[in-house]
């Protein structure tokens, strides 16, 4: 779809020159949306201000929001004060929830018995996420850290090992520490080159992946479709009840 007369793009941060936003991108262009894709690991700007954005998402990567070695992390940890302090609307996936959370001044480390979550696991709403998630969705994970909540933040959705799975910080800025964004071409290529984290603790074999995806995707995008919408205050699904997700 070619993006609407009037409508600003969305800044697109990703952290690989091979990355891509998936169906978070697909169903921006879908609103109407164009994507302003940038690599600050190659050397990619990042604007100085948000006047010519409407939102900006900022997905995962291989790195850690602690990593301070590296020029682009530093520069993204003091750039996003200044986007979430614009109004624009923000989201950070996993690593870019991990660097909302470190530039509010939260932790982010690795779980404390080494845990990861690479595959699909199931998040529960809290009290303040139930508008916003189903009592319960399986969702894609990838990661071995977690982040802890800034001062101020809501709490939206808790898992078993890693107990916060989104937030809210602010009216406009959201962290989630899944990856919705990931269709089963995304997955595939994920599960295959990366088969060697299948045996971390906590992961799961790539044939969960596969199983998991055929039988929980459906739910995360209906599930994205309708968060996108309300994350840019547009008419969204989530204004009605919500049904839960399969088990």
């Amino acid at each position: 779809m070619n993006a609407a007369p009037g409508k600003l793009p969305v800044l697109i941060v990703v952290h690989q020159e091979t990355s891509n936003p998936g169906r978070i991108g697909e169903e921006l262009r879908h609103m109407g949306h164009e994507l302003d894709i940038r690599r600050p690991c190659m050397g990619h700007d990042l604007p100085k201000d948000m006047s010519g954005h409407a939102a900006a998402v900022v997905f995962g990567g291989p790195m850690s929001a602690n990593d301070d070695h590296l020029d682009f992390i530093r520069r993204e940890l003091d750039w996003i004060p200044q986007a979430v302090a614009s109004g624009k609307p923000y989201l950070g996936v996993c690593l870019g929830a991990q660097l909302l959370a470190r530039a509010g001044g939260a932790r982010v480390a690795p779980h404390r018995d080494g845990w990861h979550e690479i595959g699909y696991y199931p998040l529960r709403a809290t009290s303040a996420g139930r508008s916003l998630f189903p009592d319960k969705l399986h969702v894609y994970q990838w990661h071995g850290e977690g982040f802890e909540l800034p001062r101020g933040a809501q709490h939206l959705a808790r898992g078993r090992h890693f107990p916060n799975q989104a937030m809210r910080v602010g009216d406009n800025a959201y962290g989630i520490q899944f990856h919705p964004e990931v269709t089963g071409a995304i997955m595939r290529i994920w599960s295959a080159k990366a088969a060697h984290r299948m045996g971390l603790p906590g992961a799961q074999a790539r044939d969960q992946h596969l199983s998991g995806h055929a039988k929980y995707d459906a739910d995360i995008a209906t599930w994205l479709r309708g968060f996108l919408k309300h994350w840019l205050k547009q008419p969204s699904a989530l204004d009605m009840p919500l049904t839960e997700a399969a088990d």
